[in-house]
């Protein structure tokens, strides 16, 4: 199957910050940001319409979601959809994560109509289909290792029973855990909770060929 990267939207000129926020407030469809260009989203849009999203992808949001809405009611941190805005100042990246936790201010942006963009995650979740995994795995995992607040990154597999957790260590550099049946427990130690796998992966039927 071919795997499709973000095309660049609007043609090739260059655009401000400011100018990619205008159109994108106003476009009925999510796009993506990066040093001047705009890029398509392939896979996101509206949680119930999500574009190449298909059955398995909402069923996974859905249930992970819930369980993290559940697990942290009432504490500091908050998890948040796709319809969440995430700014990485550090390297100019404007993106909508599947899931994104996070234990602080959302913002450090205080300014008027800013008040959609998110910034500095503890967690992000990315749900892979078809037309995102290699750029979930690649570029977009090198751009989001620029959030300083970063601790995990959650890749999980639409497909197939497969779960790749990214978690940063005490000396800095991201170790990885894979997770190849619905045995155990998926853990998020940066936020202190643990959700079973067969959880995740609730009502979710796969062809043989992809377990």
């Amino acid at each position: 199957m071919e795997i499709r990267e973000p095309a660049v939207a609007y043609g090739k000129r260059k655009f401000t910050e400011n100018e990619y926020l205008q159109i994108e407030r106003a476009a009925k469809e999510r796009h993506e940001f990066y040093r001047g260009e705009i890029f398509d989203m392939p896979g996101h849009g509206d949680l119930l319409a999500m574009s190449g999203a298909g059955q398995p992808h909402n069923d996974i949001f859905s249930n992970l979601f819930g369980e993290l809405c559940i697990h942290l009611k009432g504490k500091s941190c908050r998890p948040y959809g796709p319809d969440m805005r995430m700014y990485i100042p550090e390297n100019t990246l404007y993106t909508y994560p599947d899931i994104s936790v996070f234990c602080n201010d959302i913002s450090d942006n205080e300014e008027e109509g800013d008040n959609d963009i998110a910034m500095n995650p503890t967690v992000i979740i990315e749900i892979l289909s078809p037309g995102t995994r290699k750029y979930d795995r690649g570029s977009k995992f090198k751009l989001y290792r620029d959030i300083p607040t970063l601790k995990e990154y959650i890749l999980i597999d639409s497909l197939s029973i497969s779960i790749e957790a990214f978690r940063i260590n005490g000396n800095g550099h991201w170790e990885l855990e894979e997770f190849r049946t619905l045995s155990g427990n998926l853990d998020f130690t940066s936020i202190d909770v643990s959700i079973p796998i067969v959880d995740v992966y609730h009502r979710i039927k796969f062809a043989e060929d992809h377990l």
